[in-house]
């Protein structure tokens, strides 16, 4: 209580100095930009002056942060252009007007809310302290009331009494003062609608970029195991079969070629099995999300504890998701850490949460190909992908997103 009233003062009072400061650099500021518009120095004062503009509006936000308990988001969207482009660009952006229309609101609310704030703290303050410094009036020019008020002992004590009384007033006070001049500033600083659509459009274009290099990368995996793995085995089963028809031409047993032809064919299919499964399980589709983890359990060298709550069968795309955030966390927990046990937890409200925690020596490396690859599949259903893994352990695998992805 006393440390939000603490914060609530000193924001009430600093606003006192933002207020009036802001407010004149404004004039100043748009009357610079006025007499640069007609002369050759527009553009570079414009820059100069949205530059500053910016960081004094930051510097706002952080101050808002000691009511808030964390600074305002910064709404400027990242500028590209040069020259007189550039000067458009950040004419376009409504957050550089936004900041300049607050310091002028900050102007009148600050001297307001500040002064109301300094005069009630001040006048409770000297009521609860009256018996401390009443002395110091001379009684024979003081008024008749303060006379009366601080030239008796009971006179000062009930001065204290109302003092007190009056303190938690004052506490109730200075944070609606402060909390009403913060929606103010929130309202004017924070980004606004135009600034999330576009930083929304941003982030889709980069997620779907993400995508696309992800399954571009897949598709040469697939192909690459194919050719290295598969393909390499069949052909070596055709040649095996190929020398086994010539040596029967010529009498000879072909029982052993026949042999290591359906071994490497054998190879051939379970490869393929693997690529299969790699791609998106056959039991995934068949039986759900919970039995495909189940089976991931039970194929797994290391105990596994799993907890699956779903009331219902998920989207294909956030099954498959969910699915490889576990069969990558229980690789990493067998291959790397080592681990001795995994944790596997999924459940589904709004979203669907995936946690895989082992208790090995941790150290995994959040930008590695295979869980980075885990963020981007993520990233595009519109989901949040965390690792934390700090040296000696342990591991903890949280991904989150929509059910409906």
């Amino acid at each position: 209580m006393f440390g939000r009233t603490g914060r609530s003062l000193a924001y009430l009072v600093t606003s006192l100095v933002a207020g009036p400061a802001g407010f004149a650099w404004t004039l100043l500021t748009a009357l610079l930009m006025a007499v640069g518009a007609v002369t050759a120095l527009g553009s570079p004062v414009f820059q100069a002056v949205t530059w500053f503009d910016r960081r004094l509006a930051t510097a706002e936000r952080h101050r808002a942060g000691w009511i808030l308990g964390t600074s305002i988001a910064v709404p400027y969207l990242p500028l590209t252009a040069t020259g007189r482009a550039r000067v458009r660009e950040i004419a376009a952006q409504p957050a550089t007007w936004r900041d300049m229309a607050w310091f002028v609101v900050l102007f009148p609310l600050g001297l307001a809310c500040g002064i109301v704030a300094v005069v009630a703290t001040v006048v409770t303050l000297a009521a609860v302290a009256a018996p401390a410094w009443a002395w110091s009036v001379p009684e024979r020019r003081a008024h008749p009331l303060f006379q009366q008020a601080m030239g008796t002992p009971g006179g000062r004590l009930l001065l204290t009494l109302a003092g007190i009384a009056l303190a938690p007033v004052v506490m109730w006070l200075l944070p609606r003062l402060a909390s009403l001049q913060v929606r103010v500033a929130v309202t004017l600083l924070a980004p606004g609608e135009h600034g999330r659509l576009v930083r929304r459009a941003q982030e889709l274009a980069a997620t779907r970029a993400r995508v696309v290099d992800a399954q571009a990368a897949e598709l040469r995996r697939i192909e690459r195991d194919l050719h290295d793995g598969a393909q390499a085995r069949i052909v070596a089963a055709g040649m095996t079969l190929a020398l086994a028809e010539r040596r029967a031409r010529t009498g000879a047993t072909v029982l052993e070629d026949i042999a290591t032809a359906r071994r490497q064919l054998d190879e051939a299919l379970a490869e393929l099995r693997r690529l299969v499964r790699g791609i998106h399980p056959p039991i995934l589709t068949d039986r759900g999300l919970a039995a495909a983890l189940s089976a991931l359990a039970a194929d797994c060298p290391i105990p596994v504890a799993i907890t699956v709550e779903l009331p219902q069968r998920l989207a294909p795309a956030v099954e498959s998701a969910a699915y490889f955030v576990v069969a990558e966390g229980l690789a990493n927990a067998v291959k790397h850490a080592p681990a001795g046990a995994c944790q596997v937890t999924v459940t589904a409200a709004d979203r669907l949460t995936v946690a895989v925690s082992d208790d090995g020596a941790g150290g995994a490396d959040p930008a590695g190909s295979g869980l980075d690859g885990l963020r981007r599949r993520i990233e595009a259903l519109d989901g949040v992908f965390t690792v934390s893994s700090p040296p000696g352990g342990p591991t903890r695998l949280n991904a989150e997103f929509p059910c409906a992805s």
